[in-house]
């Protein structure tokens, strides 16, 4: 409860020394209804709000805090940044910054997203809103763009998706970045890259690959991303990996968007899992092999206000039984 008093106490006192700065935000929540997790008849849920501060200190020097709060009053820094902008070929942010790992993960608001849930990859393979703590450089060169990253890194966890974390557990540095190359008007490749120890004991690495292609043209979308992972184990196991992709694909049709998405996800691990403590023993082990086909539209209802319908069909390894679930979401940003 004390977090929480301390996440407000400080919303508020960036509220108010930000009245001469820019103020944006955002909210939505979702409603859902599946064949599992006792939600049959149908729920409200994942209440997201969120609040971003901005401005300029001086010339060349500007300042980001992004607030995000959800269901039980809980609040969370998403960014809290110094940028120094000399110039658009090399800028440097220090702090709190959405690591730049594929496209995704630095455009998941739900006002951002065609889908309403997380691609599949995406869910699995790293912890959602993915953020870390150092100093982050970018820029840009003609239809080239870099970003490069030295932070924390992602502690072990029982999962990939719960690595995220704010005090570093050892003594080694994450690092990584991401390339793109602009193809033509709309259409851009991108390769990003992770590297770094996860354990306690400083002695075990974690390496994450992504590649990611955007063609946005007249109205029509497609979006697509590749990612591995691979975790060193102690001698005795052998390494975890997982691997996902997902495809997206969208056009406009008026007000409305409709939307396709083909998603899979392959993760083996025997070292991890349910159960796994750090330090301690190990898990149960992982073994997911699950593909998802999502179907769906977007209607906005202004620019900045949308509603989203969503079903999807999932298919898990050695399991008979149906795991289907629809969803609608509404969403709007100012």
């Amino acid at each position: 409860m004390k977090r929480q008093i301390f996440a407000f106490i400080c919303f508020v006192c960036i509220f108010a020394a930000n009245l001469y700065g820019e103020t944006n935000g955002y909210f939505s929540f979702d409603y859902l209804k599946g064949q599992k997790n006792g939600v049959s008849d149908g729920m409200f849920h994942h209440v997201k709000v969120g609040l971003i501060f901005s401005g300029e200190l001086s010339t060349n020097v500007h300042y980001t805090v992004e607030i995000r709060g959800g269901q039980e009053f809980q609040f969370e820094i998403d960014q809290a940044l110094l940028e120094l902008n000399p110039s658009p070929k090399f800028q440097t942010k220090l702090g709190l910054y959405l690591v730049p790992f594929g496209k995704y993960n630095q455009s998941s608001l739900p006002h951002q997203t065609r889908l309403i849930n997380l691609p599949l990859s995406v869910e699995f393979m790293y912890p959602y809103r993915w953020r870390d703590i150092g100093i982050l450089m970018q820029g840009r060169f003609q239809s080239f763009a870099y970003s490069l990253y030295l932070g924390n890194g992602l502690s072990e966890s029982h999962q990939l998706d719960q690595g995220q974390q704010f005090r570093d557990n050892n003594a080694n540095k994450g690092k990584g970045g991401r390339v793109s190359l602009k193809l033509s008007q709309g259409l851009e490749i991108g390769y990003s890259h992770y590297r770094g120890k996860y354990d306690a004991e400083n002695t075990r690495n974690m390496m994450l690959h992504c590649l990611d292609l955007t063609w946005d043209s007249s109205g029509f979308q497609i979006l697509t991303e590749l990612s591995r992972a691979r975790m060193e184990n102690p001698e005795d196991y052998a390494q975890g990996q997982a691997q996902g992709y997902f495809v997206q694909a969208s056009f406009a049709w008026g007000s409305f968007y409709p939307v396709v998405s083909f998603q899979r996800i392959d993760y083996e691990d025997p070292y991890h899992g349910s159960g796994f403590v750090d330090p301690g023993p190990p898990g149960s082990g992982i073994s997911k092999e699950k593909n998802r086909w999502c179907l769906g539209v977007v209607y906005f209802i202004q620019k900045n206000i949308l509603l989203k319908l969503e079903y999807d069909w999932n298919k898990i390894k050695g399991n008979q039984e149906d795991n289907h679930s629809l969803k609608l979401q509404m969403a709007l940003s100012f």
